[in-house]
């Protein structure tokens, strides 16, 4: 009796996974067939690893972003190393009782002061440069939305893609409007960073 109570609950279950599937089935190919596209879709798309290596301004902002960083690395390398310096300087001295204890806690907390103001320039720099960086990035991304804005008044894209490494499975070259973009973002480009920022 309970091996047969057993059946019927496996064989309901089933049933109902039978119908439930059998009932999904036709909703999906429905909506399938309902969603087609428009024919008038007019889609483009443009490679942004292109954009980056021959925009004028996004090759001077990275070169700017570049220096700056290299910069932030030598200040901060250098401070590193004088602080290191006199941590060791300290160390010899203390071992060869050059100091009383007075004087060696005194110079310990001016090397932990030190530490404490490497650790807070360190991010206060960092802060600075990630700043800079979004403001970068936000400025590319405005220069180019605006640019391909007016761009696109003749052009009448509904779509223009931004493809970046493999992002994009598949793409007809014939839809690739990257030099065009390109040439011109370049010619509206008025600026030059190298001088402003100097």
């Amino acid at each position: 009796m309970k091996k047969n109570m057993i059946m019927m609950a496996v064989a309901a279950v089933a049933a109902v996974a039978m119908t439930s599937c059998n009932k999904s089935q036709p909703q999906v190919e429905s909506a399938s067939e309902t969603a087609k596209a428009p024919s008038t879709l007019k889609i483009a798309y443009v490679e942004v690893d292109s954009i980056m290596t021959q925009y004028t301004f996004a090759k001077e902002y990275s070169d700017l972003l570049q220096k700056k960083s290299m910069n932030i690395q030598k200040t901060l390398n250098a401070k590193a190393q004088a602080l290191q310096a006199a941590a060791a300087n300290f160390q010899q001295k203390a071992q060869q009782n050059a100091y009383t204890q007075e004087q060696a806690q005194a110079i310990q907390a001016g090397l932990q002061r030190q530490q404490a103001d490497l650790q807070a320039l360190q991010q206060r720099l960092g802060n600075e440069f990630q700043a800079e960086q979004d403001k970068y990035n936000k400025a590319l991304h405005d220069s180019i939305a605006h640019y391909l804005t007016a761009y696109n008044k003749d052009k009448k894209y509904s779509i223009i893609f931004s493809k970046s490494g493999d992002n994009l499975l598949y793409c007809d070259k014939g839809y690739d409007i990257t030099n065009e973009v390109i040439a011109g973002l370049n010619k509206a480009y008025k600026g030059h960073l190298g001088d402003a920022k100097k």
